[in-house]
C-alpha cells in the first residue's frame, strides 16, 4: 500500500515516508501532515519500506516501534545498510526508558508517544529534513576533501561493520632476514574496501564500539592462512591479535586451519593495548605454544612501560615501533636506545624486527644495530599475497 497525500504538492518538496501496521494511525499521521507542506507516502510494512528507500527519494521516515515481520529498529538498521544519514522517528504506544535508549543509541533522529501531538510531529519532520539537507551538504564536502566518515550512530555502525567484513582482505608484507635480504616471512595486515571504515584502526574501533571484536578477529585469521596453505613450508606467517583475542576459544582449538600450521605462525600481541583484563594470560600462552605458535610482542617501546608484557609472554620475537626507526641514522640517542634494546632481546634469545624503515639509510644503520629481521616500504608495499621484495 503507497498513498500519497490528495494534497497538491509543489515541486521539489520534501517527501515523508509513514510506516504503521495500524490505518487508523496512518491515517491520524498523515492529518498532522495535510498542509500540502511535504509529500506524504503511507506504508503499513516495514519491509515494503525498506524497499521503497532504496529506490530514493524519501527526505524523512516516520515508523512505529512495534510491527510484525519487522519492527521499527530493525527498519532503522536496514535504512543505514543503504542510506547512512536519511532520518528516522520511532514512534512507539508503549513508553519505556529502556526503548526509548535503545531507539536514540541506534541512531533514531526523535522518539515519539503515542497519542502524538500534531504540532510535534510537524517540528519533528521539519527539523529533520533540514538537518538531513545539511547532514547531504556535509557529506558532499567530505568527498570533495576525500574524507570519509564513521557512522555516529550505531545502526550506520553497524551497517558499515558488516560491509567492512564482507569486503574485508589481507594484505602481505615481507619481512626479510637482515644477513643476506632473503625473505624470512609475512606479516598479515588487514585491509577494507567499506568507504565507511577504509583503515584497520576504524574497523577495529568499530569492532571494539560494537563488541564485535572475536568475530573480527576469527575472520582476518581464516583470510590470512588461506594463501599460505599453497605457499613453500619454509614461509612463516605474522598474525596481528587484539588482547581480547586472547580470551577467544577458537584461537586454542585444535583441528582449524591455523592451528594445522601453527610452527609456521607467530602472532604479534601490540604492547599498546593492555593485557590486564585477559584472565590467565599464561595459561592461554602456555596453550599456544603447545600447539606450536610462536608469540611476539609488537610495537616495543611505544605501548605500555615496564616488564608486565615480557613476563606475561614470554615472547620468541620482538618488533621495534617504528617511531624508533624513522630517522633514525640521523639521530646517535635513539640508535644508542636500539642499541640497547637489541642487545638485551638477543641476550634472551629473542629475534628482533625493525618495522617501518623507508630509506637505504635506516636499513644500514639497523643492520649496524645488530636488528635480525627488517620490514618495511622500503623493501616492499604491503599488497595481495605474495609482494615481490627489494633489498
Amino acid at each position: 500500500m503507497n498513498q500519497p497525500t490528495d494534497s497538491v504538492v509543489p515541486k521539489g518538496v520534501a517527501t515523508v515516508l509513514l510506516v504503521d501496521d495500524e490505518p487508523v494511525f496512518l491515517r491520524a499521521l498523515q492529518r498532522c501532515l495535510r498542509d500540502g507542506a511535504y509529500k506524504v507516502e503511507t506504508l503499513e510494512s516495514a519491509h515494503a519500506a525498506v524497499e521503497r528507500v532504496r529506490k530514493g527519494g524519501i527526505d524523512v521516515v516516520v515508523s512505529d516501534i512495534s510491527m510484525p515481520g519487522m519492527n521499527g529498529l530493525e527498519l532503522l538498521r536496514q535504512i543505514r545498510d543503504h542510506e547512512a544519514d536519511l532520518p528516522v522517528v520511532l514512534v512507539t504506544g508503549l513508553p519505556a526508558l529502556e526503548s526509548a535508549t535503545e531507539a536514540i543509541d541506534y541512531g533514531a533522529f526523535k522518539y515519539l508517544v503515542k497519542p502524538v501531538d500534531p504540532a510535534a510531529v510537524r517540528a519533528t519532520v521539519e527539523q529533520a529534513i533540514q538537518l538531513y539537507r545539511l547532514a547531504r551538504m556535509k557529506r558532499k564536502a567530505l568527498e570533495l576533501l576525500g574524507v570519509t566518515g564513521m557512522a555516529s550512530d550505531r545502526a550506520g555502525l553497524e551497517a558499515g561493520f558488516e560491509r567492512a567484513l564482507s569486503s574485508l582482505w589481507v594484505a602481505m608484507q615481507p619481512i626479510l632476514r637482515s644477513k643476506d635480504g632473503s625473505v624470512f616471512g609475512y606479516e598479515a595486515l588487514l585491509r577494507s574496501r567499506e568507504p565507511s571504515l577504509p583503515g584497520p584502526s576504524e574497523v577495529l574501533d568499530a569492532a571494539e564500539r560494537l563488541s564485535q571484536l572475536e568475530r573480527l578477529g576469527r575472520v582476518v585469521r581464516a583470510r590470512a592462512v588461506k594463501p599460505l596453505l599453497d605457499a613453500s613450508e619454509d614461509m612463516t606467517l605474522f598474525v596481528n591479535l587484539h588482547p581480547e583475542d586472547l580470551a577467544d576459544p577458537e584461537l586454542c582449538a585444535r583441528g582449524t586451519e591455523l592451528a594445522d600450521i601453527a610452527h609456521r605462525v607467530v602472532l604479534e600481541i601490540t604492547e599498546r593495548a593492555s593485557l590486564d583484563n585477559i584472565e590467565n594470560v599464561r595459561g592461554r600462552v602456555k596453550a599456544l605454544r603447545e600447539l606450536g605458535f610462536r608469540i611476539a610482542i609488537d610495537d616495543l617501546g611505544a605501548g605500555y612501560a615496564g616488564l608486565t608484557s615480557f613476563a606475561l609472554l614470554e615472547p620468541d620475537i620482538v618488533k621495534l615501533d617504528m617511531a624508533l626507526v624513522r630517522g633514525i641514522d640521523q639521530k646517535p640517542v635513539q640508535q644508542k636506545l636500539v642499541a640497547s634494546m637489541t642487545t638485551l632481546c638477543k641476550d634472551m634469545g629473542l629475534l628482533v624486527v625493525a618495522e617501518g624503515i623507508e630509506t637505504p639509510a635506516e636499513k644500514d644503520t639497523l643492520i649496524g644495530l645488530g636488528c635480525d629481521l627488517l620490514q618495511g616500504f622500503l623493501f616492499a608495499r604491503p599488497g595481495p599475497p605474495f609482494p615481490v621484495a627489494e633489498w
